[in-house]
């Protein structure tokens, strides 16, 4: 005797917001709002408040891919969610650091190439913008076939980019001078500025990389647009 199938239960909008990873997204979201608001008052609360919303976001993968509740809009709420807060980091370390266009220009870069990922990924018809598989750079496979090494470079560029909050005391100081002090002498500080300098100076690449190949993926369908019949 065939086994009945359970009806699955029908999903409604209201259901798919309140899915565990896009609560987790929320409490991120509101997070961040509070950090930032007391960002210079209190330092260290605001440096361990944005770091604490950093690994939800590793979280709530896990919770997404857990429950079986993996959904466009918790891609889209993390994507949005990690590049504003980057963002707005990046913004404050550009007025308490000199030259602060190093920084706005990271932030163009960070911003700019997750964007046109984004398009791409969905002119190519695939479901995620970390579907590399196709691409000819074994940099840009490794960053997004390798959790392991994908979540270094991320959480070394957020933790250099707390580090440099935490040590800045004025708005004058210069941002090189700054981290050759820092590597001055050897202590654990000094430690982990190195290791969060080299994964830093590979999510950067991946960025321009990242740029570069999606500004190809939107140039070829333009072209391939305009040929066909």
């Amino acid at each position: 005797m065939a086994k009945k199938s359970v009806p699955q239960p029908r999903l409604t909008k209201l259901s798919v917001y309140l899915y565990i990873p896009n609560i987790i997204g929320y409490i991120r979201v509101l997070m961040n709002c509070y950090a930032f608001a007391i960002c210079f008052s209190n330092k260290r609360l605001f440096s361990l408040l944005y770091f604490v919303s950093f690994v939800c976001d590793g979280v709530d993968g896990w919770c997404a891919r857990k429950f079986n509740q993996v959904s466009t809009f918790g891609a889209v709420l993390d994507m949005v969610t990690d590049r504003i807060s980057t963002a707005c980091l990046l913004v404050i370390l550009s007025q308490v650091y000199r030259p602060g266009l190093i920084f706005l220009s990271l932030l163009a870069l960070d911003i700019g190439s997750h964007w046109l990922q984004m398009y791409s990924t969905f002119l190519l018809g695939k479901a995620s913008h970390k579907d590399v598989k196709d691409s000819t750079n074994w940099l840009f496979k490794a960053y997004y076939g390798n959790r392991m090494f994908m979540a270094y470079c991320c959480v070394a560029c957020e933790v250099l980019y707390i580090i440099l909050f935490l040590v800045a005391k004025n708005e004058t100081e210069n941002v090189i001078e700054v981290l050759m002090g820092l590597a001055h002498h050897i202590t654990p500080l000094s430690v982990l500025v190195g290791l969060s300098l080299f994964g830093w100076a590979v999510k950067q690449a991946i960025n321009c990389i990242q740029l570069k190949t999606a500004a190809d993926v939107c140039v070829l369908h333009d072209i391939n647009k305009k040929q066909s019949p």
